[in-house]
């Protein structure tokens, strides 16, 4: 976007910024208990309005400089104005429709970066099992192979203990998205690796299923929990990309302020995709293996996953807040 901000305007905001600076100098030095109640309500205040501020900025390509300042005293600030709140299904719900489709837009090229490599392997493991069949036997085992061989899904058992397996399955999509978003600490090989095991796992499925006629069952069974389950993944790879980017890449920040911002920034991004995993672990359960119309379950699907994209991508309108 072209120029847009006045040096008028600037300036005055630039004192408030300078305010927000100097009460965290004063919380870093002694902590909190160096700022009186006042300070405290003060700080909060200057959060919000910074934040206001940022989105402005942001909109304005000559004014980096002053957005990557603000954006780092807001870094400091989020843990101190957010310690002290009491979590609530209001607050979490506000968090959810106010601030994290802004929160995901802002990592949109992380989640870019872990859609293509997720890609990249997906087709790698799909152009390798067709050329050597034998190569699934490997990478998912014999007893898979030989129920495909049957034609038969090897789903069916969840449809008899299904609240059971609603359970294991949600702990098993947490535990995969929040190793991938962990990977990031190991300067985002980890997380690599994992988007590289499920992309491969996913393409190999997919093609031993369409050798063996399979496809329809396999897809139409991934469709409705896929439609959040996946994007999850996705964006727990973003995630990891960002903790590692800021390991790898701490510019002017010193490196540990580097690693506590982007930590504080991926922790917000992959904290969303929590209730995408427990809806998508309930349709896994109970709705993705029944015996439902096939045109049902992709419709299912394919209304959910508009609905994400509407939810993390819809216009995010910036309104600048004065004191």
């Amino acid at each position: 976007m072209a120029h847009i901000l006045s040096n008028q305007w600037i300036r005055k905001r630039r004192p408030h910024w300078e305010r927000l600076a100097n009460l965290l100098a004063q919380s870093d030095q002694g902590g909190l208990g160096q700022l009186s109640r006042a300070e405290l309500q003060e700080l909060a205040l200057l959060y919000r309005q910074a934040a206001a501020d940022l989105s402005v900025l942001r909109r304005d390509a000559t004014a980096r400089t002053y957005a990557d300042h603000v954006n780092q005293l807001l870094a400091r600030a989020h843990p101190i104005v957010y310690s002290g709140r009491k979590a609530s299904l209001r607050t979490l719900l506000r968090f959810l429709r106010d601030e994290y489709p802004a929160i995901f837009q802002e990592n949109l090229p992380y989640v870019v970066a872990s859609l293509l490599i997720s890609v990249a392997w997906g087709l790698f493991g799909a152009v390798l099992t067709s050329a050597r069949p034998e190569f699934m036997r490997h990478f998912i085992g014999p007893q898979m192979v030989a129920t495909m061989e049957r034609h038969e899904m090897w789903t069916r058992s969840v449809v008899s203990m299904a609240p059971m397996a609603s359970s294991q399955i949600m702990t098993n999509n947490l535990t995969v998205s929040f190793v991938t978003f962990a990977g990031g600490i190991l300067f985002g090989i980890g997380t690599f690796y994992y988007l590289y095991v499920n992309g491969m796992m996913l393409g190999v499925i997919g093609a031993a299923c369409h050798q063996y006629g399979m496809s329809v069952a396999l897809w139409s069974f991934v469709a409705p929990h896929g439609s959040l389950e996946l994007p999850s993944i996705l964006i727990a790879g973003a995630a990891g990309f960002r903790l590692g980017h800021a390991m790898l890449f701490p510019g002017s920040l010193r490196w540990r302020d580097s690693v506590a911002r982007g930590g504080i920034q991926a922790t917000r991004l992959v904290s969303g995709i929590i209730p995408m995993l427990i809806v998508a672990g309930t349709l896994e359960g109970f709705f993705s293996p029944s015996h439902a119309p096939v045109w049902l379950k992709f419709t299912v699907g394919g209304l959910l996953f508009a609905l994400l994209l509407l939810w993390l991508l819809r216009p995010i309108k910036p309104v600048a807040t004065e004191p």
